[in-house]
Order: C-alpha cells, then sequence, then structure tokens
C-alpha cells in the first residue's frame, strides 16, 4: 500500500509521499531486526546507497530540495548557502542531485550556488588538495547527508569546512532516527541528546529532515502493519532521544 499525501486526517507533503514509497519499493528502507554500528538491534535500516537509478535519484533529490526550501523559509535568519556540501561518500551524489533538483526549481535563486564534497585521501597531482568542486573560501555550506548516528561524520565535516575557511550553516539529513546517542551502557533509561540535538547544542546549527521515526511509524499505521509499527514504537520508547 502507498502512502496517500491526500489522507485527510494525516496530510502528508507530496514530496515526503513519493520519497517514502521509493524507499519502499526500492528497499531503501526495510524492516527487520539489524545490528548498527553502535550495537543496537534495530528495527529499520535505511541504505542511502541504493538509490542508484535515475528515477530514484530523482525521487531523493527532490525530497531534498523541498525540505531545504520549507527549512530555508521556516529559518529566515539562515542565509542563502552558497554551497551545498556532500561528506564522501555518500554525500556525494547527495550533493550534486539536490542542487541540481533546487536549480530546476528556482534557477535564479540556485543557479549560481556551488556544490563540494571531501576526498577520503588528499590527492598529490593535478590540482591537488583534499576538496572537489566549490572553492569554501568565506562560503556559507549547507551540508546534506543521509542519515546522522553517533555525530562524528558532523563534526568532521565542520571542522573540513572550517580548515577550508568557510562556515557551516546548518544540516540536512534524509532520516532523523530521533534516537539518543549511544555509551557504554547503552541500554542504562538515562536520558541523553541525539547526535543531531548535540551538533545544534555545540555549535548552535540548525538541523532538519526528509522524514522522522515519527513518519515512519505513521507509515507503518497507514499501511496498516501493526507488528513492525509496534516494534518502532518499542524502539521509539527505548532509545528516544532528550532533545
Amino acid at each position: 500500500m502507498a502512502l496517500n499525501p491526500m489522507n485527510v486526517a494525516n496530510p502528508v507533503p507530496a514530496f515526503k509521499s513519493s520519497f517514502l514509497n521509493s524507499c519502499l519499493s526500492a528497499n531503501v528502507l526495510t524492516f527487520g531486526t539489524y545490528t548498527l554500528k553502535s550495537g543496537r538491534k534495530s528495527p529499520y535500516f535505511f541504505n542511502a546507497g541504493s538509490f542508484h537509478s535515475g528515477n530514484l535519484l530523482s525521487a531523493i533529490a527532490t525530497a531534498y530540495a523541498h525540505t531545504i526550501i520549507n527549512f530555508l523559509s521556516s529559518n529566515p535568519e539562515l542565509p542563502q548557502p552558497d554551497t551545498i556540501f556532500g561528506p564522501a561518500y555518500k554525500g556525494i551524489p547527495l550533493a550534486c542531485c539536490t542542487l541540481l533538483e533546487l536549480q530546476r526549481i528556482d534557477p535564479v535563486r540556485w543557479g549560481k550556488v556551488e556544490y563540494s564534497f571531501n576526498r577520503k585521501e588528499k590527492k598529490d597531482h593535478g590540482e591537488g588538495g583534499g576538496l572537489v568542486g566549490g572553492n569554501l573560501q568565506d562560503a556559507k555550506v549547507l551540508v546534506i547527508d543521509d542519515v546522522i548516528t553517533a555525530g562524528t561524520a558532523m563534526r568532521e565535516t565542520i571542522e573540513i569546512v572550517k580548515r577550508e575557511g568557510g562556515k557551516v550553516v546548518g544540516f540536512v539529513v534524509a532520516v532523523d532516527r530521533m534516537e539518543k546517542m549511544p555509551s557504554i551502557t547503552d541500554d542504562d533509561g538515562v536520558p541523553r541528546p541525539s547526535a543531531m540535538g548535540q551538533i545544534r547544542k555545540e555549535h548552535g546549527l540548525p538541523t532538519a529532515s526528509i522524514v522522522t521515526l515519527d513518519d515512519l511509524i505513521e507509515l507503518l499505521r497507514l499501511k496498516g502493519d501493526e507488528t513492525d509499527m509496534e516494534r518502532l514504537k518499542d524502539y521509539r520508547r527505548r532509545y528516544l532521544a532528550s532533545d
């Protein structure tokens, strides 16, 4: 069952419902039991690397672009980005296809915005350096990535941009898992912020996501999948972040 954007009780933006339906049809979003890097057993898994066809790239680019447009309009204090940055590796195609879609929607506003991404290893020949794409010197940089769990990649990206003379003005991800950061005694019942919440607190940076864990639970409700819905609810109760 596809998610209906016209559901009266729970209206869902068309770009979000299209994104979720694409995730399901291509098995980008799957439900089961998955061991995360943190060691947690998650009842769902999101793999942005599976967006590897033209129609799927179009769906995720459209979702990112509209999320960014809504993000900027709801935060008028945010400056217009000069650069869309995608951390290597999964962030690279996301930054490129999203900027292309933003330019298609509003060429006046986005036509001269650049994209940039980092190399995992610096190049010592040709143009050299650790970046590809636009120069980050004095640039206002909006970062996009797939998901964030521990926040390590976020902090690394902030440092990369700062080292190159730019300034990160915000983060946009595909899925906000809404779960507290892992600890050594992870199942301790102690409230902790999410990785995104910690970044907001540490660096004062606003964040946004295409969908959240709440959206996934609502998706399962609309599909009538009670079993997986309850498993996600239980996971949320167990690991919900304090922010």
